[in-house]
């Protein structure tokens, strides 16, 4: 479970960061940034929280408030343009960089889901592997983004039915490739990414 060692190996404030969305064939990628005072915190959401994944949508959605209420946080995301324009690792980035750059107070260090730094992040900081499930920060940071576009690929899925993104959030599966099939790409499909590539014929 995570807590809060990585955190207290810095002083001054420390943000984790994550993403949600590089592996999806549609809808952009979103990053959450948190900083947690650890005085302010109430130990039954410290004992909750955890790697997004690991974590039912019912409970994501019963911690996403309580987050928001005992933290700093901010939400950052980049479009399908910009996936389809930078790729998806520098989008991802880009997305970090809003999400640090959308808080309240600028961190004195961050904390990275992942294997490297985002370029030009602006505060210094470290990648931790599987830091979702090691890191508190990282953690509330990946609930948030992932509700967040859980959150906004259902509200696209109004407007595009058929590909059932209100449960899939746009990755490729079964129900995903057969809104593809009949319905075709939507403005909202990464068309850099290899399937909707081959969908519109592009080499």
């Amino acid at each position: 479970m995570p807590d809060f060692s990585f955190e207290n190996e810095h002083i001054g404030l420390v943000c984790g960061i994550d993403e949600a969305g590089r592996g999806p064939w549609a809808g952009p990628v979103t990053a959450g940034a948190v900083i947690f005072n650890q005085e302010n915190l109430s130990s039954s959401l410290v004992e909750s929280l955890n790697d997004s994944k690991k974590l039912s949508a019912k409970k994501r959605e019963a911690l996403i408030d309580q987050i928001k209420a005992q933290s700093i946080w901010a939400v950052g995301e980049a479009s399908v343009a910009e996936i389809d324009e930078l790729n998806i690792l520098n989008a991802t980035y880009l997305a970090m960089r809003r999400a640090l750059q959308g808080l309240s107070q600028i961190p004195d260090y961050a904390l990275i889901d992942g294997n490297r730094m985002p370029r030009e992040l602006g505060v210094p900081g470290e990648p931790i592997i599987k830091g979702d499930g090691l890191s508190c920060s990282i953690a509330a940071a990946s609930i948030i983004a992932k509700v967040t576009r859980d959150h906004q690929m259902a509200k696209l899925a109004i407007d595009f039915p058929g590909y059932g993104w209100e449960k899939n959030a746009g990755y490729g599966v079964k129900r995903h490739q057969e809104g593809l099939a009949t319905l075709g790409v939507t403005p909202h499909h990464r068309k850099s990414f290899k399937p909707i590539k081959k969908i519109l014929g592009i080499e």
